[in-house]
């Protein structure tokens, strides 16, 4: 998530540039062929691009409109895992008494669980966004977009650290195996019936919660909105050179200017920055569309959970506690 507000022409760039540079030479092009060679003939009137210009914004509009809606549901569900966290082991706490070795495997069990649930959704798919190379190495540098599943050992004995090596869902064995000790707890007389059954809806919810953040991460944005999303603004932008090619032609006349370098410089402006300006908006509900993949504009789950773990450990009264996740070049993971 980044997180200055706003956002520097370095990150800009690192997504532009390539754009930037096309759009250029594209229309530079068609300008060399109409005016140096006269081929009057590509020309074509604006007006039926603007139409398609209306159309296009009204379409990115609605896509952009329904990818925030999926960040911010996805901010959402992992507010209710800090919340939910938190509810966890003050409940683990009040109802595990006298145990402490219980209380911190319940309580370091549940953070295991909830940066392997991170780890599983930054897992890229097959209709994942790929990005241009400048844009791939900022994400590698920081090393948060494809953490490797480490750490593990902080939390977990090394028995149940192996078991769970080749499970296919590590999150789900761990919310399983935290009823297990619930179970073996009353057994021992160290819980009652009626704790085991409010710990036992706190994990009820963190299913809850993991299966909200599942169903956004392998249910990809209706690709019929996204494809042609980006169909037509490209579309678009490659039209639109041609409806450019004498639309400054008469203001320089009547201003008695001289036309070849005034029309050029004019025309590729516009047409980049127009081009630039629907590509951007193109690309900004792209970015938005898959919210736990650790880019520019997902939710900072790495943050979210070393939030919890300052948290949950204070709650244990530990004083050795880690330091809050900062941001890396405003970027927060």
């Amino acid at each position: 998530m980044y997180i200055k507000r706003n956002i520097s022409w370095h990150i800009i760039l690192r997504y532009a540039w390539k754009n930037l540079i096309f759009f250029t030479v594209y229309a530079a092009i068609i300008f060399y062929f109409y005016h140096f060679l006269d081929w009057k003939h590509i020309d074509i009137p604006f007006q039926p691009l603007s139409v398609i210009g209306i159309a296009v914004a009204f379409y990115i509009g609605f896509k952009n409109s329904q990818s925030y809606d999926r960040f911010w549901e996805a901010r959402k569900i992992w507010g209710g895992i800090v919340n939910y966290s938190r509810t966890w082991a003050n409940n683990v706490l009040s109802f595990v008494e006298n145990d402490r070795s219980a209380q911190m495997e319940l309580i370091y069990r549940h953070v295991a669980w909830i940066n392997a649930l991170r780890i599983q959704l930054r897992q890229p798919t097959s209709f994942s966004i790929k990005e241009n190379r400048a844009v791939e190495r900022l994400f590698e540098k920081h090393g948060e977009r494809n953490p490797a599943c480490d750490g593990m050992d902080k939390f977990l004995s090394t028995n149940e650290l192996d078991d769970l090596q080749n499970r296919k869902n590590v999150a789900t064995h761990l919310v399983k195996n935290q009823g297990q000790q619930l179970k073996k707890l009353l057994q021992e007389e160290k819980i009652t019936e009626f704790d085991k059954q409010v710990l036992h809806s706190n994990l009820e919810e963190m299913y809850n919660l993991q299966g909200k953040c599942e169903r956004i991460k392998n249910t990809p944005f209706p690709r019929q909105y996204a494809y042609f999303s980006t169909l037509f603004t490209w579309i678009f932008v490659l039209l639109l050179p041609f409806g450019l090619l004498n639309v400054f032609k008469a203001q320089l006349q009547e201003l008695e200017m001289g036309l070849s370098w005034w029309y050029f410089a004019l025309m590729i402006f516009f047409s980049v920055l127009i081009s630039w300006v629907f590509t951007t908006m193109e690309k900004v509900g792209s970015n938005s569309e898959d919210p736990f993949e650790g880019r520019i504009n997902d939710v900072p789950m790495t943050a979210l959970c070393r939030t919890i773990e300052i948290d949950l450990r204070d709650m244990l009264d530990e004083t050795d506690l880690p330091e809050k996740v900062k941001a890396q070049h405003n970027i927060l993971y």
